[in-house]
């Protein structure tokens, strides 16, 4: 894979990096992109629906998180049942 060293440069109170014109449409990245960090790096991709995840990603990417944290609770689904359903009424 060919390489490009790109610069960051300040953007407002922030920083980023510009990306080539080629390598946005090469990619098909439109206005968001979702971005992982790796311990082999950054990685980026097209955001398919604005750079919004849906509700099961965004729980699916905390557990992975809390996974790498090393959380022994971070496979729960959750609690099965809360209890009350064994109580008579």
């Amino acid at each position: 894979m060919k390489t490009q060293t790109l610069k960051i440069v300040q953007i407002g109170n922030s920083r980023g990096v510009r990306l080539p014109a080629t390598w946005i449409s090469r990619y098909h990245l439109g206005e968001y992109v979702i971005a992982e960090a790796h311990p082999e790096g950054l990685w980026l991709r097209p955001a398919s629906d604005g750079g919004a995840l849906s509700w099961e990603a965004t729980a699916q990417a905390m557990a992975a998180e809390a996974r790498a944290r090393g959380d022994e609770f971070a496979d729960m689904d959750g609690i099965a049942t809360d209890g009350l359903d064994s109580l008579d009424r």
